[in-house]
């Protein structure tokens, strides 16, 4: 029972299942029928029986709204306490109420939908992949843990005392050894876990779409893929993308949008400005290593509050800027600027010009360590496109991003980390680096799916010569022995006849949160943890009973 109306004489029951609402009536005749009616409350399950009539007053807005159900009999199933909050299309349940009672919050139409399109995507995934010779392969969950890539969940062996199993980050190896048993053509939909610290689009626990292919290079990956995603948007969303996506270096993203996964919904790109902004004689310009520019088309009539409002946006911790330099072009191609008393006007019109910024627009500018500047240009990107209503989320903008560093160096260890994972192979043309020891210079054969600003997911070609493997896992700063130890199993897969191969994996979570426009992937899974990894229903995770521990053979010691 979503509500009970009374209308004068007649008592009016709004049924609700999964398939939407009805309206159930009973007249005043059916005195029984009225007064159980009489003593329902909200979220009452009830077994009704009548006649379907045409409604004298029709509600075009559901489905069911040109007919109701003249009710003869009423059964009560099981009468239900006071919900916790109103189970209706806006609630006034807060966040953790709601996740406290998420069986309840469930029931709420938005949730619904949120699942409905998780399911309908998952069934075209299914559809297209197995259409074009795909075979979905099930990978174990207890595996071996291994060093690289986030932290491990890991599961204690009570027959085999002292020793544990990890639970997967990604089913990688496993694909790569299907590849050379011959499973050209795997997927699967697949759980993956990572203890990791959360965010809105992140869960310890999540979906993947994970393929691989063999005897592939790079182009016949990203067509695959960019064809089940286009028959995602078709067959989902009813949206025809046409042409191919475009497909930009990591180089240029950073470069133009300060992010790995740029949202191209709008221009706005950055303008790298140092060596015209410099040797004028301000010290700011001067003493920095990098100066970055964006331009706001049609925002010359920005008033000072809103100016003064990014100035602040900019300093915030989350963001680091110093302070936020702008240039305004009025319709008539005056210019006012934040640094007026350092530039002559002639100098401050130039640089505008230099920037780019024509009639009616505004330019903002920062400076400092190029990284850094970058990532807060960035930042001031996206929330100046925010208040611009430029990032319509019913507006999709998928591209690809290639050609990834295959190393990061880490300041704090002394050592290069790989950036996508081990197995990813070099671009040929860059393994000579190998024996240079260039090592950060070198790009990976990797690829991600991006779209309106969020990282779908990615892959790579991978290695599949044992002896280019060693290579990467010395340059990691695995010895031998610790290489053997971790992926012996793999490497010796190789030596068998292990076919060209490379893959990727989309995040199912996050794509259906893009097509249903959430801002969160909490609300596309049905039982999600909050941010600090508990399920707030179930109360996990907990203690275990001191039996537990000892058929593990553990102790565990808390911190003080």
């Amino acid at each position: 029972v979503q509500r009970v109306r009374k209308m004068g004489s007649l008592n009016f029951i709004d049924l609700r299942d999964r398939y939407g609402i009805t309206q159930l009536v009973a007249d005043e005749h059916n005195k029984e029928v009225n007064e159980l009616v009489e003593k329902m409350g909200r979220e009452w399950v009830i077994q009704a029986k009548g006649t379907v009539v045409e409604r004298q007053s029709k509600n075009t807005k559901i489905e069911t709204g040109e007919i109701e159900i003249s009710l003869t009999d009423v059964k009560v199933l099981n009468a239900a306490v006071t919900p916790p909050f109103t189970i209706e299309e806006n609630t006034d349940g807060g966040e953790e109420l709601r996740a406290q009672y998420r069986y309840l919050d469930l029931r709420r139409a938005p949730l619904k939908r949120a699942l409905e399109l998780r399911h309908k995507m998952a069934h075209e995934v299914r559809n297209y992949l197995s259409n074009i010779g795909f075979m979905e392969i099930e990978t174990p969950y207890l595996i071996k843990s291994t060093p690289e890539g986030a932290r491990d969940f890991v599961v204690p062996s009570r027959m085999n005392p002292g020793e544990f199993y990890a639970l997967p980050q990604s089913p990688q190896t496993f694909k790569q050894l299907l590849m050379v048993a011959g499973y050209d053509k795997y997927f699967q939909i697949v759980r993956c876990f990572r203890d990791e610290d959360l965010r809105a689009d992140r869960q310890p626990e999540f979906t993947q779409i994970d393929c691989e292919m063999s005897f592939v290079e790079r182009e016949d990956i990203l067509n695959t893929f960019e064809g089940l995603a286009k028959s995602l948007f078709k067959n989902v969303l009813g949206k025809e993308i046409e042409g191919q996506f475009p497909r930009i270096s990591y180089a240029d993203a950073m470069e133009y949008y300060g992010s790995d996964k740029p949202d191209i919904r709008f221009g706005m790109k950055m303008n790298t400005v140092t060596s015209m902004l410099q040797g004028n004689g301000f010290s700011v310009f001067d003493q920095a290593e990098y100066i970055g520019a964006i331009v706001a088309e049609g925002c010359a009539s920005y008033t000072r509050k809103q100016i003064d409002e990014l100035t602040e946006f900019v300093k915030r911790p989350q963001v680091g800027a110093k302070g936020l330099v702008w240039i305004r072009v009025d319709a008539e191609g005056g210019v006012k600027s934040s640094i007026d008393k350092f530039f002559t006007p002639e100098e401050v019109k130039a640089m505008a010009e230099r920037i780019g910024a024509k009639a009616g627009d505004m330019a903002f500018i920062l400076c400092g360590e190029k990284f850094k500047t970058l990532t807060q240009l960035c930042t001031l990107r996206l929330e100046v496109a925010e208040r611009l209503g430029l990032r319509d989320p019913k507006k999709f903008a998928p591209l690809w991003v290639v050609d990834f560093p295959m190393f990061e160096w880490d300041e704090e260890t002394q050592r290069f980390y790989a950036m996508h994972h081990p197995f990813t192979s070099p671009k040929p043309e860059d393994a000579h680096l190998f024996d240079t020891g260039e090592l950060g210079k070198m790009r990976a054969n990797a690829y991600d799916f991006v779209c309106n600003g969020t990282e779908i997911g990615g892959g790579s070609i991978r290695i599949h010569d044992a002896e280019l493997q060693a290579k990467v896992f010395d340059a990691l700063g695995f010895t031998a022995e610790a290489a053997e130890e971790q992926f012996g199993f793999l490497m010796n897969a190789f030596k068998f006849g292990a076919p060209p191969h490379g893959g990727l994996a989309f995040g199912l979570d996050r794509l259906v949160s893009i097509f249903a426009g959430l801002d969160n992937i909490r609300d596309c899974i049905a039982f999600p943890k909050n941010n600090s990894g508990r399920d707030v229903m179930l109360d996990a995770p907990g203690p275990i009973d001191q039996s537990q521990f000892d058929e593990l053979h553990l102790k565990v010691e808390l911190p003080e």
